[in-house]
């Protein structure tokens, strides 16, 4: 009897349609948080709002490539994530707006939109929060074979957060088919993360033997095709993966932040 072999994860390839479905989606989530933007200042919005304006690329490349049925955990700053693993646009401001219609029923609001059928586990107010739910899901699906991959994405700030080292450990211990996407946007609120968090980020993950890579979080083909190879990766039972995302965030740390003097370099 031939001995069976685990097939090798192929490699992403980007042509015309891939590109151009890039640039949809990273617009779709524009738009989306624009209007975002000015319903809140309309005062038609409850409650306050962090946008994803600047950070389109990450999203966009990491979910363009999972699988539907891939699972995603989000964080404050989550609109995008949501979007682009394929929630409704009508259902995601019925939500914000507080509607019935909404994902959650209008009770979850701008930082708690979960989407069970697009595999969106949630996203979560506190930081670092939803790493052990996405080291869970990844654990579930280890258990049942299912091929799937869970992706946690989550902001600088979370690198101050003891939870994600105990789930990276675990994770990296049992081989989980879990992303660890790490947004780096450079502000955790209103200071450089050079200010809270020491060393390099990357060296973190590779203490725990993680596969780490660090990009350019707005080349949006460079983060599908990092995020593809670990992903197949991790799907072929290689274990977890440590991605950060150099990207910048283009407004304050929430709708209402409007002097942004912070972003200037100190002279």
């Amino acid at each position: 009897m031939a001995r069976a072999t685990k097939s090798k994860p192929q490699a992403a390839k980007i042509d015309a349609e891939k590109w151009l479905r890039f640039y949809k989606q990273m617009l779709k989530i524009r738009l989306f948080e624009e209007q975002v933007n000015q319903l809140y200042l309309s005062a038609k919005m409850p409650g306050l709002a962090h946008l994803y304006i600047g950070q389109e690329a990450v999203a966009v490349g990491v979910c363009e490539a999972l699988r539907l049925d891939d699972y995603i955990t989000s964080t404050h700053r989550g609109h995008g994530h949501c979007l682009a693993k394929g929630a409704s646009i009508d259902r995601m401001f019925a939500e914000l707006l507080g509607k019935e219609s909404g994902y959650c029923r209008g009770k979850g609001g701008s930082m708690h939109i979960a989407d069970q059928d697009t595999g969106n586990l949630g996203a979560n107010a506190i930081v670092a929060g939803s790493a052990g739910i996405a080291t869970g899901a990844a654990m579930s699906a280890k258990m049942r074979g299912s091929k799937q991959v869970a992706v946690c994405f989550f902001g600088e700030g979370a690198l101050g957060q003891g939870l994600l080292y105990e789930v990276i450990n675990m994770a990296s211990l049992w081989k989980l088919p879990i992303l660890y996407v790490c947004e780096n946007n450079q502000y955790n609120e209103y200071t450089h993360y050079r200010e809270t968090t020491a060393g390099d980020p990357a060296a973190r993950a590779q203490a725990f033997g993680m596969e780490t890579a660090s990009i350019d979080g707005q080349d949006v083909g460079l983060v599908y095709t990092t995020t593809h190879r670990l992903a197949e990766r991790a799907r072929h039972g290689e274990g977890p993966a440590f991605l950060i995302c150099d990207t910048y965030r283009y407004h304050g740390h929430h709708v209402g932040d409007i002097n942004r003097s912070y972003y200037r370099p100190k002279k």
